[in-house]
């Protein structure tokens, strides 16, 4: 009697599922701050109710990332860059590319935000002053009409593609201060500059919350590119990308 009840309920939820269409299926991305922070953390659980689609994220900048798919460590790979620059971007470290192997889809918009730890009030920063900060020039929040209190510049080694695109947008020629903290994610950039007096750094539009000062400035914005190697887990993530551009609108 025990087995038959077992066995029954097993079918029951079986069909159910089928029934429903939604099916369980892990799709694993490989993503910096822009993908994770803009898009994939806020539709992975109504993409996961809606399809059974369950996203295993990883964290690595756009050049990791790209290794991480060749690798065939996950199924999908996405930055805050153009396709077409993130090919230029491999090149230029010495990696071997053939365009004609990947799909490229943009999924999304970002924008690259400045954090400062909420004990700096500054509400408004033109460019060159984030420039001077960020390059070193400008020390204290003092010269900004800020707080008399030294500039604590934090950076990440996992968000290449956001520090490429500030870099091109508003440092120009001009290089990131050499001493400034490095931490690795943008999340750990914001956890650092919370626990940090003073300090500052970059991040994406889908980290802003009440727990950093957000001040206003020329923010650049970049588009959001989803790569996958050709005739690899295809329908997988075109359903993905469906709901993302889709009923996922909605979460984004």
């Amino acid at each position: 009697m025990r087995r038959t009840l077992t066995v029954s309920i097993v079918n029951f939820f079986l069909f159910f599922g089928l029934a429903c269409g939604v099916m369980a299926e892990e799709l694993r991305v490989s993503g910096g701050a822009a993908p994770s922070e803009a898009v994939f953390k806020r539709i992975a659980q109504p993409l996961a109710q809606a399809t059974g689609i369950t996203l295993k994220l990883s964290s690595a900048g756009p050049v990791q990332a790209w290794k991480d798919l060749d690798a065939g460590a996950v199924d999908a790979a996405a930055a805050g860059i153009t396709f077409q620059e993130w090919a230029a971007l491999m090149e230029s470290e010495g990696y071997k590319v053939e365009k004609g192997n990947y799909m490229a889809q943009i999924i999304g918009m970002d924008s690259i935000k400045i954090f400062t730890n909420k004990d700096v009030a500054i509400q408004r920063l033109d460019k060159e002053q984030v420039k001077g900060i960020f390059t070193g020039e400008i020390t204290n929040w003092s010269q900004v009409g800020g707080p008399d209190m030294p500039i604590v510049v934090v950076l990440g080694t996992k968000i290449a593609g956001t520090l490429a695109e500030f870099k091109k947008k508003i440092l120009g020629d001009a290089e990131y201060l050499k001493d400034a903290i490095q931490v690795e994610t943008a999340a750990d950039i914001k956890q650092k500059i919370i626990a940090t007096s003073g300090a500052i750094g970059i991040g994406s539009k889908g980290q802003v919350d009440d727990s950093v000062n957000v001040p206003r400035y020329p923010e650049p914005t970049r588009i959001i590119t989803l790569i996958t190697k050709v005739g690899e887990r295809q329908d997988t993530v075109k359903t993905m990308v469906q709901f993302i551009m889709g009923e996922g609108k909605q979460y984004l």
